[in-house]
């Protein structure tokens, strides 16, 4: 249970930053395909399936209400070294991914996959303005509008972060709603200090907040639903071939962070900075893949955990 709850923070916290995939590193700790059978059998079994989602579910959202101020601070204020060590998460997932890929013999047109994953979230990833993590669309919902389009957004942002490789961050970057998501989230965070110091301002603070944040999780939760019966029938049937579209997208995923975050400073840096940041980004990067690679554990060891557990 208690791994569990890590490995959903884990999963929390790579969903507040832009170009990090929440599903990769849920297929990479071993719970993906876990994930999808009990979203979609849950009602077979509530009790069984609870004791798995409830700790994942309870570490997600811890995830992204502890790290949401701290991953926008340090993506703004040392942006070359933050993202290098998520860059080098992302890079230690490409292992994994192959050794899913190998499950069936080498065929060349499989290779067109990868570059179909590489090209549509390339190409979407433009679409938005991943340049900007502060832009904030809707500060409070004042109007059915304003909720529907929220409501588009978790269904939008999370029907594609559930395919291993692609980041709801930047999803939602597409459609201009991750600070207005993420601005929400804060906010909540400010308001619990502010109760902890006895200030009745933040019950208003706390009720904007959720009026944001709860359309958009009807349609997260919905995208969820859906997408999950997709992916377990995709990766029961052709599960090699989804991970060579997986690689092509954690490959895109690698360019998003580095057109995010790294090669923008270096453009601007002074000469004598360069060289101290690039060693910084360099073992961060390091670190990164070492992290990844810890975590790497395989779906058949976390199920039968579970069943222990039970």
């Amino acid at each position: 249970m208690l791994m569990n709850m890590i490995k959903g923070f884990l999963i929390g916290i790579a969903l507040v930053v832009p170009g990090l995939s929440g599903s990769i590193f849920a297929v990479v700790v071993g719970i993906y395909e876990p994930l999808l059978n009990s979203v979609n059998h849950f009602r077979s079994d509530i009790r069984r399936h609870s004791r798995f989602l409830g700790p994942v579910a309870v570490g997600v959202v811890v995830g992204i209400l502890a790290s949401t101020k701290l991953v926008l601070y340090l993506t703004e204020a040392f942006p070359i070294l933050a993202y290098a060590f998520f860059t080098g998460l992302v890079l230690g997932v490409i292992p994994f991914v192959l050794k899913k890929m190998r499950q069936i013999r080498f065929n060349p047109l499989y290779l067109l996959l990868s570059v179909g994953g590489f090209i549509i979230i390339w190409l979407l990833a433009q679409l938005g303005d991943t340049t900007s993590t502060t832009s904030v669309a809707i500060r409070q919902v004042t109007s059915m509008a304003d909720a529907g389009l929220l409501l588009f957004a978790g269904l939008f942002s999370v029907s594609l972060m559930a395919i291993p490789g692609i980041s709801g961050s930047v999803m939602l970057m597409v459609i201009n709603q991750y600070g207005t998501v993420y601005y929400a989230v804060s906010q909540l965070t400010d308001a619990a200090a502010l109760l902890l110091r006895g200030n009745g301002r933040a019950w208003g603070m706390i009720g904007t907040s959720l009026l944001v944040l709860l359309p958009f999780m009807i349609g997260a939760v919905v995208g969820l639903i859906l997408i999950a019966k997709l992916m377990e029938w995709l990766l029961k049937h052709f599960p090699a071939q989804v991970y060579y579209a997986v690689l092509g997208v954690v490959i895109a995923a690698i360019a998003i962070l580095l057109q995010t975050g790294v090669l923008p400073p270096f453009a601007t840096m002074a000469a004598s900075q360069l060289t101290i940041q690039v060693i910084g980004a360099f073992v961060l990067t390091v670190l990164g893949v070492i992290s990844a690679l810890f975590f790497d554990k395989p779906e058949e060891k976390v199920v039968e955990e579970e069943v222990r557990a039970l």
